[in-house]
């Protein structure tokens, strides 16, 4: 009886587990940004899309403007503690979520390249009327920001990463490719217990703060809600993107100041899970690929934090916007 009881009782809660995490569209409709969205509207590949951006003026500028590119996990909206401290310190901040991301469209025949994400994104900006900016790319949000900057160098006076992925290129290394099809199939099983333990262990080196919770509920949110299987798919096709377009090979051909920021404790390498497991341990190793991207740069500026993982923005905020601002000081 005391077994069927404990039973009943388990049974009775996962509803209820259940229900904590929300249910966003698939334009991650219910999620609130921190600032005001605007849409911006284009025509490209034969469909009418609209890209979801925020454009975030400072009560003093300083004349510049920081474009940031979120990850494939994440959202302009987790680019929030980095816009306050960017905006205080007088940038303009511009934050668009890509296509086939967050409260962007989300087609369902697109041919995902970050040559495409950086032409939409140059769109939004002309319309803006931004010629100069400094670009920020975080997670394959770095592998964006760096096609950016080599199809526009003229318009980018500095170029930052921070953890980028892309460092190093998994299908050479022996990654076993995955299908559209396949890929499709595991985004479907998302969800917020999986996120959770993953954010956990690869962007913050195995710590957790309540307020991480909130960056989990935006991502499973949208892969519960009603939208989830064209939000899975947009997904899949651009991990196809991120998986055989590598921008490793081209750090050399980039012109502009470049600022690398790196937590240490960084294992992201996509696919790394349907790896070989001898071949895990290797992959995604941020302490080494950190220094061996900088040599790869002709003028690039590291800067390490030991002790964290691949979201050091948010894992330590005071501490990497210190870092961040100072190195966006441009010797002039």
């Amino acid at each position: 009886m005391r077994i069927a009881l404990a039973t009943l009782l388990i049974a009775g809660t996962l509803p209820a587990l259940a229900a904590e995490t929300p249910s966003y569209g698939p334009e991650l409709q219910g999620f609130d940004y921190p600032h005001e969205i605007k849409r911006f509207n284009f025509d490209s590949q034969g469909s009418s899309l609209q890209m979801a951006y925020m454009d975030v003026q400072p009560e003093k500028a300083n004349g510049r403007t920081v474009v940031l590119m979120h990850g494939k996990n994440f959202c302009g909206a987790t680019w929030e503690g980095s816009i306050k401290a960017l905006t205080q310190a007088g940038y303009r901040v511009v934050v668009p979520d890509q296509v086939g991301f967050c409260k962007s469209s989300k087609p369902a025949h697109y041919q995902y390249s970050f040559q495409q994400l950086a032409s939409n994104t140059n769109a939004l900006l002309e319309q803006l009327d931004i010629d100069k900016v400094t670009v920020m790319g975080h997670s394959m949000g770095g592998m964006l920001a760096t096609r950016y900057a080599l199809l526009y160098p003229d318009q980018v006076e500095q170029l930052a990463m921070v953890n980028p992925i892309g460092l190093e290129d998994w299908k050479t290394l022996g990654v076993p490719y995955l299908s559209v099809d396949q890929w499709y199939q595991r985004e479907l099983k998302t969800s917020a217990e999986a996120s959770r333990n993953y954010q956990k262990n690869t962007y913050y080196a195995g710590e957790w703060r309540a307020e991480f919770d909130r960056w989990v509920d935006m991502q499973a949110g949208m892969f519960k809600g009603p939208g989830k299987e064209i939000v899975a798919w947009n997904s899949a096709l651009t991990y196809d993107m991120v998986y055989t377009q590598p921008v490793v090979y081209e750090f050399a051909n980039l012109k502009m100041p470049v600022l690398l920021l790196i937590g240490e404790k960084d294992n992201t390498a996509i696919g790394k899970d349907a790896a070989p497991e001898a071949m895990r341990s290797k992959l995604g190793n941020y302490k080494a690929l950190g220094p061996a991207t900088a040599q790869r740069i002709p003028d690039a500026t590291l800067v390490t934090f030991a002790d964290l993982g691949h979201s050091p923005q948010i894992q330590q905020p005071e501490r990497f916007h210190k870092a961040l601002l100072e190195g966006l000081q441009l010797k002039r």
